[in-house]
C-alpha cells in the first residue's frame, strides 16, 4: 500500500483536476471535459455560467463561444446527462450510464409522474426533428420552477431513460433528439451490465479525482443502494484498476486503507506551475464540502441558497485558488464594465502582504475574459485593502 502525505495527496488531486502543470491545457476544452469525466451545469450566471467558469479555471481566457462550440457541436461530441449533478458528459460515455438509464426506466418516476402521451412526444421528435419545451406547448405550468408542464416532465423522461438525448442548447434551452440519430451506432450497440458501468465509471471519477476515499467516488457519481454495494465490491476485488492509499490526516482506521487512487498517477510527483483563479461553486474542485475541508482545510457553503441577513460571505461566493491552496473567497458581480468583488476576503492566518498579489491576478484575470476593464472592490478587511490601493493596474 502506498502512504502518501496530505501534501503529496493534494498536489496529486491539484494535477488530476488540470490545476497544476503544463500538460492540463492539452486537448483544450474537449481534452479537459475528458479528463474531468464531467461537468456539472448550473442555471446561475454571474460572471458567466459555470461550465465556462470550469473551462476558464484550467485554459486560461478560452473565448466562451470557443468554450460552448466545444461543449455543444455537431456532430455531438458530449451530451448531457446525471452524473453528480446535471453534466455535460463526453460523447464516449454513452454506454457507462445505461446502468442509470434502466433504473429510470424501471422506476418510471423521478420528480414527477411520468404522463399517459410520452409515446407521441417522442413520435413528434421522430417526425419533426429535435425540439426544445417552447415546441411543444412550454415547461411551465404558470407556477413555481418545478411546476412543470406534462411536455416538460415527458421530454425529460425519455432524456432519462435514453430514449432522447441532449447534446447542444439554444439560448440556455435544451434541444432534444432522437439518442439514434445522435449517439453513434458503435456506442448504442454497447450492452454493458450494472457492473461493467460501476467498473469503468469509478475508474473515471479515480482519475479524475486524483486521491479520494470511498465517500468521494460515491459522491462524484452519485450512487446509492445496491450501485454503491456493487463499487464496494469491485473496489476490494481490485476491478476498477484503483489502488488502495493511506493519506496520513484523512479519516481511518488505524493502518487500513483511506483512500483509492490511479495507479498512473503515483508513477511520477506533480510538477509545474500552479495556477491562480477564481473556482465556480460547481466545479468538481469542490463538489464534495466534506472533501473540500479535509484536502485545502477550506469551510465553504454556497450562500444562494441562505437567507441574505444570514450569509457571510456573499450570494454566489467563489474561492480563489493560489499556490495550491484556496487562500480566500471572493462574491463577484459586473456593473457594466468593472467586475464588483462585493466581499473579498483572505483565509484566516494568511496576510495581505503575501497574498494580496495573488487575489488580484485573480480578480483582474477574471475581468479580462469577461470583457471588464476596472475592478472594484467594495468590502474587505483593512489590511487587505491596503495591499490592493499599491497594485497600479
Amino acid at each position: 500500500m502506498t502512504d502518501l502525505t496530505a501534501d503529496e495527496a493534494r498536489r496529486l488531486i491539484l494535477r488530476a483536476q488540470g490545476l497544476l502543470g503544463a500538460d492540463a491545457r492539452r486537448g483544450g476544452v474537449h481534452g479537459m471535459l475528458r479528463r474531468l469525466g464531467a461537468i456539472q451545469l448550473d442555471t446561475i450566471s454571474v460572471l458567466a455560467r459555470s461550465h465556462e467558469l470550469v473551462a476558464y479555471a484550467r485554459l486560461g481566457a478560452v473565448g466562451r463561444p470557443k468554450v460552448e462550440r466545444a461543449y455543444w457541436h455537431n456532430p455531438a461530441q458530449s451530451f448531457e446527462y446525471w452524473c453528480h449533478a446535471a453534466c455535460i458528459l463526453p460523447i464516449e460515455h454513452w454506454p457507462l450510464y445505461s446502468f442509470r438509464r434502466r433504473a429510470y426506466r424501471d422506476r418510471r418516476y423521478r420528480w414527477h409522474e411520468v404522463p399517459d402521451h410520452v409515446e407521441k412526444l417522442l413520435d413528434q421528435v421522430r417526425a419533426s426533428g429535435p425540439l426544445t419545451t417552447s415546441d411543444v406547448g412550454g415547461a411551465k405550468n404558470g407556477g413555481p420552477w418545478w411546476d412543470w408542464s406534462d411536455s416538460k416532465i415527458g421530454l425529460e423522461w425519455l432524456l432519462d431513460i435514453g430514449e432522447l438525448v441532449c447534446s447542444r442548447r439554444v439560448g440556455w434551452r435544451r434541444v432534444y433528439d432522437l439518442s439514434e440519430r445522435v449517439v453513434p451506432a458503435e456506442l448504442q450497440a454497447e450492452d454493458l451490465s450494472d457492473e461493467e458501468c460501476i467498473v469503468r465509471l469509478a475508474a473515471i471519477a479515480g482519475a479524475s479525482l486524483g486521491v479520494a476515499t470511498r465517500g468521494d467516488l460515491i459522491d462524484f457519481l452519485r450512487l446509492k443502494g445496491r450501485f454503491a454495494a456493487i463499487l464496494d465490491e469491485t473496489l476490494l476485488s481490485g476491478a476498477t484498476g484503483l489502488v488502495p492509499v493511506r493519506v496520513t490526516g484523512w479519516p481511518s482506521t488505524r493502518g487500513q486503507t483511506n483512500a483509492w487512487a490511479n495507479p498512473t498517477a503515483l508513477e511520477s510527483a506533480p510538477r509545474g506551475r500552479h495556477r491562480t483563479t477564481l473556482v465556480s461553486p460547481f466545479d468538481s474542485l469542490i463538489w464534495h464540502r466534506g472533501r473540500t475541508e479535509r484536502v485545502f482545510g477550506f469551510n465553504y457553503q454556497l450562500e444562494l441558497y441562505v437567507p441574505k441577513h444570514k450569509r457571510v460571505h456573499g450570494y454566489f461566493t467563489m474561492p480563489v485558488l493560489a499556490g495550491g491552496r484556496l487562500i480566500g473567497r471572493v462574491d463577484p458581480a459586473r456593473d457594466g464594465t468593472t467586475l464588483v468583488a462585493r466581499q473579498l476576503s483572505l483565509e484566516p492566518g494568511l496576510t495581505g502582504a503575501k497574498w494580496a498579489d495573488a487575489l488580484s491576478d485573480a480578480l483582474w484575470s477574471a475581468a479580462e475574459w469577461v470583457g471588464c476593464n476596472t475592478v472594484r472592490v467594495e468590502r474587505a478587511d483593512p489590511d487587505l485593502i491596503a495591499h490592493l490601493e499599491a497594485d497600479p493596474r
